[in-house]
């Protein structure tokens, strides 16, 4: 069952340059892959049965013929029995624990995986398109290389393999989700693209036009292919065991950040019920092999050692059982299948059986000897439990044999019973009567604790007997969420042409290139730049060539010539523009458009729980009570400026701002900053 890789062939823009990866290919016949195959048939039956069934429940409601009601009726029965019949075979595809387990898995009770969310194709060419024609003003068949990547990418995310490359490729479709929500996906404006994602435990179809849903099937896929991972690792070895800790623990961390990120996606199978159930199911496979890796190199036959192990065991049952009562509550039960919570009923059974039959063995095999360390002991003892029945004691135990044999044996019954009752929660799942490994483990535990009873019981003898207190759980390696540092993955922006995404997003809207011819007059083109790319004009000259043609204060410089500038600094700009001579160059300039609502006249807050109104009219800087004939036009200096007519021009190509606040240099003039401060809040002015 391993996951055949294709090259994709074309090179990740979005990445690091290299080619990225298609995930598993879907024609290869690997289990997964035709689980996965069957998973979005039934999928699409699902989705078919669902519409029939709501073209029926309205016809109901819109008829008044009884002869149409009597039929719409039948027809409805025979809808939700499809229903009930696909939904039963969605169920046994997430029972089939057996694909996902390692190929040399033959010793060890089978672990759960998360299946990954399937959906549907998205065709981004002709919204992006369109998209990138109106709002950024440019032709978006240039883009078609950037939309095809993106598609592709996508794609790949579909089938994943089941390893480090494809939690790495479903993180890079991840990264660049936010950069291409950022681009095409205005607050104001619906791009026309449906995502739509089926739920996992019930092939329920969810659409939705943002990438909220997108974006957190992302981070749920993230963990079910961390789970899988947990799953298929060879539990036989110590590298193994810890593979499969380090991905268990993993995919619950994913799942909580999905839980803390995303608190409002109608699909169940996120929601935080059950997304909670399913990070305590990650944690109680991650303790489960951390139990396994203990008792890999075998268990020491020591009183100590035996101890420990039962309250290993103790912990993992504990665990398990805290799973199997969120899985029974109401609505989980409801959608996750009965394999599951019958599987975790099992090994809350099974372990616990486990940490009874490891301390009978501690107490019936070993005896309190003069050369052993009572008071250790003793202690050891008084924390397995919480009360021990009347009239016992740590002590008095491991110094009397007949009291410590009756104690054994207690615990030696209540194995017994342990194994019994998880062989018969066995047997009531027929999807885990398919698991003959799970069976074959039972019933060696069982029996082992059998002939364990068996040694030591002797029916002519009178025996006292008594109930088995609970044994306190403990590990010294507790299971944690744990999260991966495979989901910070950096990415170049596909659409990273369209210039800044500071600038050049969504959120903003300009007005269309305008041309705009440049000239210098003594070397002094009448206007200076401010900012990182892209360059913004401030300063400019109401005289100069620029402005009658047209340039405005505020205006961001896109292209001089034919060289494209959106991601120019002032430095580069400066080079670009040096030798601009009296024939003057072109260059292209867009202007934001305010599409904010407008300011209210007055604005309310509030002090002290009173509110207190200020007009905003007092605040506004107005200058047209002044003549217009007291007004007196002043040329602003150009950072290109220079010569040596102008004595208050430095010999220098950038002019520095001054010590002079008497404003009678033209440069050091305030700027107005009231109503549209935001051009001017920068303080790397260049003059």
């Amino acid at each position: 069952m391993t996951d055949t890789l294709l090259p994709n062939g074309i090179e990740d823009s979005g990445g690091d340059g290299k080619h990225f990866r298609k995930g598993c290919n879907p024609l290869s016949q690997t289990g997964r892959s035709k689980l996965q195959k069957q998973r979005a048939s039934l999928n699409q039956q699902i989705i078919k049965q669902m519409r029939m069934r709501a073209g029926a429940e309205n016809l109901l409601k819109a008829t008044n013929n009884n002869k149409v009601k009597e039929m719409v009726v039948l027809e409805l029965s025979y809808v939700n029995s499809n229903l009930q019949l696909l939904m039963g075979q969605l169920e046994g595809l997430n029972s089939s624990v057996d694909v996902y387990q390692s190929a040399e898995e033959t010793t060890n009770i089978p672990l759960i995986a998360l299946g990954l969310k399937e959906t549907k194709e998205v065709d981004f060419s002709a919204p992006f398109k369109d998209f990138i024609l109106e709002h950024y003003n440019e032709d978006g068949r240039t883009f078609e290389e950037e939309i095809a990547d993106l598609m592709d990418l996508r794609q790949a995310c579909r089938t994943p393999s089941r390893n480090e490359t494809g939690v790495e490729l479903l993180a890079k479709y991840y990264s660049h989700l936010p950069l291409i929500e950022n681009r095409f996906f205005s607050p104001t404006r619906q791009t026309g693209i449906f995502f739509t994602w089926y739920d996992s435990f019930t092939g329920v179809p969810v659409c939705q036009q943002n990438l909220s849903l997108e974006k957190a099937s992302m981070v749920f896929n993230m963990a079910a292919l961390y789970s899988q991972i947990g799953t298929r690792s060879d539990r036989q070895t110590i590298v193994g065991l810890q593979e499969a800790i380090s991905s268990f623990q993993r995919a619950a961390g994913m799942l909580s950040n999905l839980k803390a990120t995303f608190t409002h996606i109608p699909s169940y199978d996120m929601s935080p019920a059950m997304v909670s159930m399913l990070i305590q199911l990650m944690i109680a496979q991650a303790q489960e092999c951390l139990f396994e890796k203990i008792a890999l190199p075998g268990v020491q036959n020591q009183f100590t050692s035996l101890i420990k192990m039962a309250q290993e065991a103790a912990k993992v049952s504990e665990i398990y059982d805290q799973v199997h009562q969120l899985m029974v509550q109401t609505p989980i039960k409801d959608n996750v299948p009965l394999f599951w919570s019958t599987m975790s009923q099992v090994k809350t059974n099974h372990y616990r059986a486990m940490a009874h039959h490891f301390l009978a063995s501690a107490l019936l095999d070993h005896e309190l000897g003069p050369n052993d360390d009572e008071d250790q002991q003793e202690k050891t003892l008084s924390q397995v439990y919480d009360q021990l029945p009347e009239g016992c004691s740590p002590l008095g135990i491991l110094k009397n044999k007949d009291e410590r044999e009756r104690i054994g044996k207690a615990h030696i019954r209540r194995a017994i019973s342990g194994h019994e009752e998880a062989l018969r929660n066995y047997s009531l799942c027929q999807h885990l009567e398919k698991l003959e490994a799970l069976q074959e483990i039972l019933k060696a535990s069982h029996l082992r604790s059998l002939d364990k009873y068996s040694d030591y019981d002797n029916e002519e003898e009178f025996v006292d007997y008594i109930e088995a207190p609970d044994i306190i759980s403990k590990t010294d390696h507790k299971a944690e969420m744990e999260l991966p540092a495979a989901t910070k993955v950096k990415v170049t922006d596909f659409f990273q042409r369209l210039g800044p995404l500071s600038v050049f997003s969504a959120k903003q809207k300009w007005t269309a290139p305008r041309k705009i011819q440049v000239c210098a007059d003594d070397r002094d083109l009448g206007f200076t730049l401010k900012g990182e790319a892209p360059v913004q004009v401030v300063s400019l000259d109401p005289l100069s060539r620029a402005a009658t043609d047209g340039l405005k204060e505020g205006d961001y410089i896109v292209a001089v010539g034919d060289k494209d500038t959106k991601w120019m600094g002032v430095s580069d700009m400066m080079r670009l523009l040096k030798d601009v001579d009296e024939e003057g160059i072109e260059i292209q300039v867009v202007s934001v458009i305010d599409n904010s609502p407008p300011m209210p006249t007055k604005s309310a807050t509030f002090s002290g729980n009173l509110p207190k109104t200020y007009s905003m009219i007092c605040l506004a800087h107005n200058d047209e009570d002044k003549s217009s004939k007291t007004r007196k036009v002043i040329k602003k200096s150009s950072f290109l400026s220079w010569g040596l007519k102008n004595k208050m021009k430095s010999a220098s190509t950038l002019s520095l701002p001054t010590d002079d606040h008497s404003g009678a240099l033209s440069w050091n003039k305030p700027i107005p900053t009231f109503p549209n401060s935001s051009a001017y809040n920068n303080d790397n002015f260049l003059h």
